[in-house]
């Protein structure tokens, strides 16, 4: 029987390169996205179905769920992929800012894992696959918004998998690093204004890291993902976490063999900050 993975923000990179990957694996996709008409080649594709979704609204959450059960029978993996980075001082962010970063990466994909599960428990069966980042271990200056954002991934899906398990449920994070997609174009919200000078040195070397030649040489393809979310998703043992890239690898594993000092040492060295 041919299965289904229904995914969130399918527009552009990591989402649009699975929808491709399992669509061509012979899997059932649900394609989702804010503005249909960026499916672009999707689209076109059989066994794809290209609906509308918004994670910041309730209504077209139902609707893109309900589209997927009515075309394929039900849904079998979930991969919450959806989402942005809100970069800046805190000070920079008004309430309005803070909350809609938090509406997209969490409540958003708390949402949208509320309304594939009772299909999944009715079925006995299915997986839930979460992006998170290596963002949601380990931290970059500037980044508390989208940094408490990916934290939160980690815990929920922590504590889901214990509450899904029983189920027949999988849980399933997924850890990119640096990723080659347009991530620090329009899915990146970086803030700052004039007045916060004091912010300003900081903010020039998070530019000059992010931005440098050395950094862009580790980004790994949107198809590095794919492969992980394949894994995840097709992986019938108990394992939560997969990183995707070799950067990935070797900040995880220097997270979990440094303590605090010397891991958080080594970032505000990677981007010249004293103290």
């Amino acid at each position: 029987m041919t299965q289904t993975i229904f995914i969130t923000g399918a527009s552009s990179g990591i989402g649009k390169a699975t929808a491709q990957y399992f669509h061509d694996k012979g899997w059932n996709v649900v394609a989702t996205l804010r503005d249909p008409a960026q499916a672009g080649d999707l689209a076109a594709l059989p066994r794809v179905l290209v609906t509308r979704l918004d994670v910041t609204n309730g209504a077209s959450i139902a609707a893109a769920v309900d589209a997927a059960q009515a075309r394929f029978g039900g849904i079998d993996v979930l991969l919450n992929n959806a989402g942005y980075g809100a970069y800046g001082p805190l000070e920079a962010f008004d309430m309005e800012g803070i909350r809609r970063q938090f509406d997209t990466n969490v409540i958003g994909l708390l949402e949208v894992t509320k309304a594939v599960l009772p299909g999944m428990r009715a079925q006995g069966k299915g997986v839930i696959v979460n992006i998170s980042s290596i963002g949601g271990r380990m931290t970059f200056p500037l980044g508390s918004l989208y940094h408490g954002t990916k934290f939160a991934v980690e815990g929920l899906s922590e504590a889901l998998h214990y509450e899904l398990e029983p189920l027949g449920i999988r849980v399933k994070i997924v850890e990119p690093g640096m990723i080659a997609t347009d991530f620090s174009g329009r899915s990146f919200d970086f803030r700052q204004t004039p007045e916060l000078t004091a912010y300003q040195p900081v903010v020039d070397k998070l530019f000059a890291v992010l931005g440098s030649p050395e950094m862009a040489a580790t980004a790994s393809p949107p198809s590095v993902v794919s492969e992980a979310i394949w894994a995840a998703a097709t992986d019938a043992t108990p394992r939560l976490r997969y990183t995707a890239g070799a950067d990935a690898a070797a900040y995880m594993a220097a997270r979990s063999e440094q303590d605090d000092a010397t891991f958080i040492g080594g970032v505000k060295a990677q981007f010249g900050l004293g103290r």
